[in-house]
């Protein structure tokens, strides 16, 4: 080992400094909290409401914007198997490079409620579905529970409702989570047949434990997050 009296080219210990300043804060994930208990602002989810043009009233749930929910004609085997939440109105834009030509290669519709008489949400049947496009800000997971109308301890409750998809003889699309109280788009009450949704019910001889599954019930659903 050197020794800093014997060898000079080696510098003596030297004194320590004085403490500096303290670091910046620390950003936790929505949900959690720092070492000072400050909760975290970083991160967030968004959902799709479907059936309601608000978002609901829970904390940090905020509208991005509402809409009309559309997708692919029930009789058509192409197109997307998905509906989405598209603009309305005067919220609509069109590229001003888009052009006029009418090529009907792909297009788009409207969904309408198709609910059998004696079912529950029936005075809405031919009606418009509408949607909201929602943000919450303070928590960032987020997840549909087909059969169920609680969350799970800890986690929030977005919005229960109904479960939804395209009838069983049409073509496939998705499962929705319908709102309990849905509403309808104004002025668009036509039975038009466009992109449909119908109740799911469950099917008592394909596995599916009956109780606590009934064939004959319209299935619930909620949306939670955390």
């Amino acid at each position: 080992m050197y020794n800093y009296k014997t060898h000079p080219f080696i510098a003596a210990p030297g004194v320590d400094g004085s403490v500096g300043p303290p670091g910046l804060p620390t950003s936790c994930p929505p949900g959690y909290t720092d070492s000072s208990g400050t909760p975290g602002t970083s991160g967030g989810t968004t959902y799709v409401r479907w059936g309601r043009t608000v978002c609901p009233n829970a904390t940090g749930t905020e509208l991005i914007y509402d809409g009309l929910t559309v997708g692919s004609h029930f009789t058509h085997t192409g197109g997307a198997a998905n509906y989405i939440c598209t603009a309305k109105g005067a919220d609509v834009e069109y590229h001003p490079e888009a052009t006029t030509t009418n090529s009907n290669l792909a297009i788009l519709y409207g969904t309408e409620y198709e609910i059998q008489s004696g079912q529950v949400l029936h005075y809405l049947h031919n009606h418009n579905v509408p949607c909201a496009v929602c943000e919450v800000s303070s928590r960032s997971k987020q997840i549909m529970i087909p059969g169920r109308y609680t969350c799970p301890n800890t986690w929030t409750v977005e919005y229960s409702g109904w479960l939804m998809t395209e009838y069983t003889d049409y073509y496939r699309t998705m499962y929705i989570c319908l709102d309990k109280t849905p509403e309808s788009v104004m002025g668009a009450a036509a039975n038009t047949n466009g992109a449909l949704i119908h109740h799911v019910e469950a099917d008592c001889n394909t596995g599916l434990p009956c109780p606590n599954y009934n064939d004959s019930r319209e299935l619930a659903c909620v949306v939670c997050t955390k």
